[in-house]
């Protein structure tokens, strides 16, 4: 996906393996930036739980330029923060140590997302490992719900 991501952007980049040298399995907290992502869409500016589980997962941009062309377009929509939701590049709040808290990358048309975390893994509540109590109250689903259920909506 990274690939096809590239190819669309124009973007240089790679995933590569986690700098902590390990496979990482922990729930980790991400925020929504605004950006082109159909499946994200509604979801800007929420700051949500979710499973990561990988290896090699850390977003390698070999040019600043790159990155900042990334950024300019806002083709990093997901981004990992720490406790005061400030993004992060710092282990263990990025799981990974991708530059700039990158937790997924989008195409500039919006229809290609690749996401590193699981939101799959996050959908249902009984899925995550703490949620703030007034959602398990109020909530049906995890807001990641709204992720999938707008593909289905662009799908038709």
């Amino acid at each position: 996906m990274i690939d096809r991501i590239h190819l669309l952007s124009g973007c240089a980049m790679a995933a590569r393996h986690n700098t902590s040298g390990r496979f990482e399995s922990r729930f980790s907290t991400v925020k929504i930036l605004p950006g082109p992502s159909i499946m994200l869409n509604g979801m800007e500016g929420s700051v949500l739980g979710i499973w990561v589980a990988h290896g090699e997962g850390r977003a390698y941009v070999p040019d600043t330029a790159i990155l900042k062309k990334i950024e300019d377009q806002k083709l990093a929509p997901v981004r990992y923060v720490d406790d005061n939701n400030e993004i992060t590049s710092r282990y263990p709040f990025n799981p990974n140590g991708s530059e700039s808290g990158i937790a997924a990358l989008c195409s500039p048309d919006g229809r290609h997302l690749a996401i590193m975390p699981h939101p799959e893994r996050t959908f249902l509540k009984w899925q995550w490992q703490w949620m703030p109590e007034e959602w398990q109250k109020d909530l049906a689903a995890s807001p990641w719900l709204k992720m999938f259920q707008n593909a289905r909506k662009w799908c038709g």
